[in-house]
């Protein structure tokens, strides 16, 4: 969509003034990949107006192939107006006006399903999921469609919005089905909670959820932790996209053939083949909270694309999402990958200590990368 941010703080009712700029979930990842080197292609629908060419426009320009994007006569491309406060408070307010609009009308029937299954990586959210009933079928269709030796790893990021689904216990369930039909899934436990009743941290969450072979678990400011079973710890698949939205590395890299086939029964997630690696959160000195979830997932999702371990992962994610945090916007620049290698590989005591402020993922001056915290 079309996201318009406000030209100061206070209510949506008092702000005089916002500047245009893009948001969405997939798209927001297919930037950041690519912005961190990766070919993605982003796969949605928009409608045949000015918006619509202002989307495609600008994510052309990050670098992500765009050309399966449809075009609808008819419906309007979908934009957003939000507060500049932090999601997580009672002030923050969304204005969202996509009902009826191109994208709320995709489906099984409008998207090339084979296509997707060219990509190494399908990266999916539960935005979609929400905005329509043929969304829904869609999503369903994708994490449930006949598998092959070259099926993409099927990403799925929980990304509940409760004011976007009918009633709680139609997101509950749809979210869950998607979730346990997923290889990664991305949820906060704020989101397990609101969703799911799940209050008992991640051990929790991962009983909830046995089948997928990743699941990240997300603590705000906390930090995260993944749970990883058996070899898919070393799984570093061609590519990555977002929903839909795929991509492609470079084809030296290789698609994971040592995944478990999608039907094999799962083995107990804390009994059997899972390892548990838990990342910290870096201290960030916040601009702005909107799109930290989107570019963590683009994090985690580029250092597994480099077949990294599991913490180097989680500390991508952070990075990336560091960078989302101390820019206005949805999307931000990202750290070198050379920059985000060298943060990454710090001990303990070191990353314990970076503290984060606008302009630090310009390497040319690092701006107080390493200052450290009180």
């Amino acid at each position: 969509m079309v996201t318009f941010l406000p030209s100061r703080p206070g209510r949506l009712a008092d702000v005089p003034s916002f500047e245009r700029a893009i948001g969405g979930a997939e798209s927001n990842v297919a930037c950041a990949l690519a912005a961190a080197g990766h070919t993605t292609r982003w796969v949605s629908r928009v409608g045949a107006d000015g918006f619509g060419d202002h989307l495609l426009e600008t994510i052309a320009s990050y670098g992500v192939d765009t050309s399966a994007v449809q075009r609808d006569p008819s419906r309007p491309t979908g934009i957003y107006f939000r507060t500049a406060g932090d999601r997580s408070t009672d002030t923050h307010e969304v204005a969202y006006y996509r009902t009826g609009s191109a994208a709320s009308a995709m489906s099984p029937t409008t998207i090339d399903v084979q296509a997707l299954q060219a990509a190494n990586i399908l990266h999916l959210t539960g935005i979609t999921a929400a905005l329509s009933t043929t969304c829904q079928a869609l999503l369903e269709t994708l994490t449930t469609h006949p598998t092959h030796a070259a099926r993409p790893l099927i990403s799925f990021d929980v990304n509940y919005r409760e004011g976007l689904w009918p009633n709680a216990a139609t997101a509950g369930n749809t979210l869950l089905t998607l979730a346990r039909n997923a290889d990664l899934v991305f949820v906060g436990e704020d989101e397990a909670e609101e969703a799911w009743g799940i209050t008992g941290g991640p051990a929790a969450i991962r009983e909830a959820l046995p089948e997928p072979e990743l699941l990240v678990i997300k603590n705000g400011s906390r930090g995260a932790t993944v749970f990883v079973r058996g070899r898919a710890g070393g799984c570093s698949p061609a590519g990555a996209g977002a929903s839909a939205a795929l991509a492609s590395e470079a084809p030296d890299s290789g698609p994971d053939r040592g995944r478990t086939p999608p039907g094999t029964p799962p083995p107990h997630p804390l009994r059997e083949g899972d390892t548990v690696t838990t990342a910290p959160a870096l201290t960030v000195d916040v601009v702005a909270p909107v799109g930290a979830g989107d570019a963590f997932a683009a994090g985690f999702l580029s250092a597994t694309l480099r077949g990294l371990p599991p913490k180097h992962r989680l500390r991508h994610g952070h990075l990336m999402a560091a960078a989302a945090l101390t820019t206005p916007g949805d999307l931000a620049a990202p750290p070198s990958r050379a920059h985000a290698d060298r943060l990454a590989a710090l001990d303990d005591t070191a990353w314990g200590r970076l503290r984060l402020g606008p302009g630090w993922t310009n390497t040319a001056d690092r701006a107080q990368e390493e200052v450290p915290t009180p």
